[in-house]
């Protein structure tokens, strides 16, 4: 299975999105960093992801080619983080295959109604759980 990681901006969620997935994870799954820039990428690299790429063309070459996508809703947003995220990447990770598990954090002018507030670290926690759940459904199809 192989799952991209897509963040920008400092790439602080990715980081934190691809330590405990690199933790709780088989060694056989691999993590592709996908950063909207170099420093994003870097910091997932640095955490335990396997390979990175970085910038729009490759966030629009690799997004169809990956298993799983997981990162911040703000990922399917046009100009999303401070304009980094450009609306061809935002169509290319919304029109991929890929099952996306996104977590609830937005900036700007995006409210979701109807979640509820938790820390961070609470989310990862609950991104994970899903990934594995869905890493174990397609080990059981296979």
């Amino acid at each position: 299975m192989r799952i991209a990681v897509v963040d920008g901006q400092g790439g602080g969620i990715g980081k934190h999105i691809t330590e405990k997935l690199r933790r709780e994870l088989p060694e056989n799954v691999e993590i592709l960093a996908l950063g909207t820039n170099a420093l994003a990428t870097s910091m997932m690299l640095k955490a335990g992801a396997n390979e990175g790429a970085s910038g729009e063309n490759a966030l629009i070459w690799n997004a169809p080619r990956v298993d799983l996508i997981v990162g911040p809703l703000s990922i399917l947003i046009p100009n999303a983080m401070l304009g980094e995220l450009t609306s061809q990447v935002a169509q290319a990770i919304a029109s991929s295959p890929a099952p996306k598990i996104l977590l609830p954090l937005t900036r700007g002018k995006v409210e979701l109604v109807g979640q509820r507030a938790e820390p961070l670290p609470h989310l990862i926690d609950e991104l994970i759980s899903r990934v594995k759940e869905i890493i174990e459904t397609c080990s059981r199809s296979k």
